[in-house]
Formats: structure tokens, C-alpha cells, sequence
């Protein structure tokens, strides 16, 4: 028999296995799992979902769905849509809908050549992007700061919407679950903690400031993103995928699955450190030749695009061999126009280097972010947090 449970955590059963036995699902969880899935059904349907077509499709009672979706009306998190017009006997049925007024997700970003603040709402449109370009790597911590909260202020302003919660995104080594910025060597950034300091000067937020790299949350903009009649890009979104962010630094995404694979520790993706010359120049992080000293942003206006193409896309190749992903995206400056002449180079040396190629050649795709990739993934990932746990939101709230 299961020992009992207790508010701390789960009793542990008695017996040579030792395992932990889960506490029981309590009426408050269970409502809780409920009001996800409804809600999840909301985001998903291509046309308003009634009432009544809730409790049909998850097999609730329609009295449980009517009494979930008024919880989530009156939490703003869903919106009510006027019925189409009657076809047959009976009056139609409102429709329900994610609420583009409701609570909105804060993407914040450092980078070394510019800081930025976007605002997303629950329906994944972007309703405000503020940029301040300016050299980052000779200021301290708190100034940076001080000046990311103005362009918080200023974004949250223009979008009219209230923050849910605030996502950073800075080029460098996140530690999870903490936050903790291990190292971004292109800011001359070493264990710093930010957390509290954004806490204090951010706009009120229910959730707790995320702190993340930045192109994680970029691949997660593209994997995840809105794009209103956008013809650039894949026809429909991908799944998985390499991003590959060219800016002063060289980072990358891994997306599977739609969902970002970030390691054990958070640090996955650091391709600009890849060694593509071991003869090469020293890199900022102190090893030699890295992909970052020859296809970052300064080697890409010193040298041109055509000179980092090869060791771009050879770099791309050992992630794809590794991960067998199907397609590369290039963002960040790489979305650049006048970066163009990229695409051809990398998409040879993924075909000369991929060891699949033959069979399954890997697609190169130009984002369809451009710069602005890494913050409105920020504050995408606030609004993912809103919609997977509705309840979480309206207990921090």
C-alpha cells in the first residue's frame, strides 16, 4: 500500500525499489488539466470553437466546458465571437477565440550593436517592436539594464496590452534553470545574475523575469512564429530544424519537434565556437579559429559573404550529420539582403558534406524574422508559458 502523501512532495513506497509514488490527482489538478486542454483547443482550431463543441470534443459534460471557458473569459485570456448566421433549425452558437487584448508576453534582448523590446499577444501577433542600436561591450551591466527597462516601457506603452511576464534574450552561455549568463564573451560578460535587477525594474509582471540565449529563442520564433501573408520562408511552418543566428557572435537553435532541444544544462547550440580554422585567429572565447572569427558579423563586412559561406554551411553539415535535421535557417544578419550570397555557399557545402545529402538534400531557408528573431521569440515564449498552464498565469496574477 502507498505510503501516504504529504503538502512537501511525494511519499516514497516501502520495498526493494524504493521508487517515489506520485500523489494522487486532486479535484483543483484535475480542473486545472482540463482548463489547459480546452484552451489548447481554442489556440488550435482553425475557426471558433463553441460551447458545446468543446464538450463534444473532450468528452466533458457541456455543463464543465460552459463553466472552463467562462473561467477563461473572465481571465481575458479568450474572447467571444459573434456566431455565423443560422443555417438550419436551432440558434448558433457563439464562438470562442484567443484574446489578441488579453495578456501579452515581453521579449527583451541584449546584444552587443543594439538592444531590443517587443511585445506578442495571446493570439501570437507582434503589436510593438522598439530597437536602440549602440555598441553594448563597454557598459556596465546596470546601465545596459537601466536602458533595456526604457525600451520595455516604451514597447509595453505602444502595444496597450498588460505583460504577463518578461523573457531576455543576451548571445551567450545560459545556465538552466536559473538564468545565470556562465559567459557571453562578446559583451565581456562573466557570471553575471540579472534576474533580480530586471525583476525590480521591468513593468509589474506576474511571471518571474526568463533569462535565455538568444538563438534559442529565435529557432523558437521561427518554429512557432505568426506570419501574415509572408511569402518568404517554407510554405508551411517547420518542424525541425537548424537556426543558424549570424550577428556579432554565431549561435544556433536546435528545433525538434517544434520544440527547442537545449541540452543538459541549456548550453546547446554553440556552433560559433565551432573550430573551422585550427590555425585561424583568436576568438573572443580564447580558442583558435572558431566559426564566430570567420563568419560573424564583422568577418562578413570585412571579407564578404562569399569568404564565410563554406565554413558556414560546413559547420551547418557537422549539426545535420550529427542530428539528421532536414533544413537550415539562417537568421539574424544572415537574413540580411545585402547578406545574400550566403545561400548558395552554404547550400553547396551542405550538399558536399552532408553525408545524406544524396538522398535527402538539406533546405536552406532565409528567416523570416530577420533581426528581430531573437526578441519576439523572448516574448513568444512568455505567451507558449500562458498557453500550455492558463491556470498558472491566473494563480501568479
Amino acid at each position: 500500500m502507498p505510503a501516504p502523501t504529504s503538502p512537501a512532495g511525494p511519499a516514497r513506497a516501502t520495498g526493494s525499489a524504493d521508487r517515489a509514488v506520485p500523489n494522487p490527482a486532486r479535484q483543483g489538478s484535475i480542473r486545472n488539466a482540463n482548463l489547459a486542454l480546452l484552451y489548447g483547443l481554442i489556440l488550435d482550431a482553425p475557426a471558433p470553437l463553441s460551447r458545446a463543441a468543446l464538450a463534444a470534443t473532450t468528452g466533458v459534460t457541456r455543463a464543465t466546458a460552459s463553466a472552463l471557458a467562462d473561467t477563461l473569459l473572465e481571465a481575458g485570456l479568450v474572447a467571444e465571437v459573434s456566431p455565423p448566421p443560422a443555417t438550419g433549425a436551432g440558434r448558433p452558437a457563439a464562438g470562442l477565440v484567443p484574446a489578441a487584448e488579453g495578456p501579452a508576453g515581453l521579449g527583451l534582448e541584449i546584444n552587443v550593436d543594439y538592444l531590443a523590446a517587443c511585445v506578442v499577444d495571446l493570439t501570437g501577433a507582434v503589436r510593438a517592436t522598439v530597437i536602440s542600436a549602440g555598441d553594448q561591450r563597454d557598459r556596465s551591466v546596470s546601465e545596459v539594464l537601466a536602458d533595456l527597462a526604457g525600451l520595455a516601457r516604451q514597447a509595453v506603452s505602444e502595444a496597450g496590452l498588460t505583460v504577463a511576464g518578461a523573457a531576455v534574450a543576451v548571445p551567450g552561455l545560459v545556465e538552466a534553470p536559473h538564468g545565470r549568463i556562465r559567459s557571453a564573451p562578446n559583451l565581456v560578460w562573466q557570471d553575471v545574475e540579472i534576474g533580480a535587477a530586471l525583476r525590480s525594474a521591468l513593468p509589474e509582471t506576474p511571471f518571474e523575469p526568463v533569462v535565455g540565449n538568444e538563438a534559442d529563442f529565435a529557432a523558437l520564433a521561427e518554429a512557432h512564429g505568426v506570419f501574415d501573408g509572408d511569402a518568404d520562408g517554407p510554405a508551411a511552418p517547420l518542424t525541425d530544424f537548424l537556426y543558424v543566428s549570424g550577428e556579432i557572435g554565431v549561435g544556433a537553435g536546435v528545433i525538434l519537434d517544434r520544440e527547442l532541444f537545449r541540452g543538459a544544462r541549456g548550453w546547446a547550440g554553440e556552433i560559433g565556437h565551432v573550430t573551422v580554422q585550427p590555425e585561424g585567429v583568436q576568438c573572443r572565447c580564447g580558442a583558435r579559429g572558431c566559426l564566430e572569427t570567420v563568419a560573424g558579423l564583422e568577418a562578413l563586412r570585412r571579407d564578404g559573404p562569399e569568404a564565410a559561406a563554406s565554413a558556414l554551411g560546413r559547420a551547418a553539415a557537422a549539426a545535420v550529420n550529427l542530428l539528421d535535421l532536414p533544413a537550415v535557417v539562417l537568421g539574424g544578419a544572415y537574413a540580411r539582403p545585402e547578406f545574400a550570397a550566403l545561400v548558395p555557399g552554404v547550400e553547396k557545402a551542405l550538399a558536399d558534406h552532408v553525408i545524406s545529402a544524396r538522398w535527402a538534400p538539406v533546405a536552406v531557408h532565409v528567416s523570416r524574422r530577420g533581426t528581430a528573431a531573437a526578441v519576439t521569440g523572448a516574448a513568444t515564449a512568455v505567451i507558449r508559458r500562458v498557453h500550455a498552464d492558463p491556470a498558472a498565469w491566473m494563480a501568479a496574477r
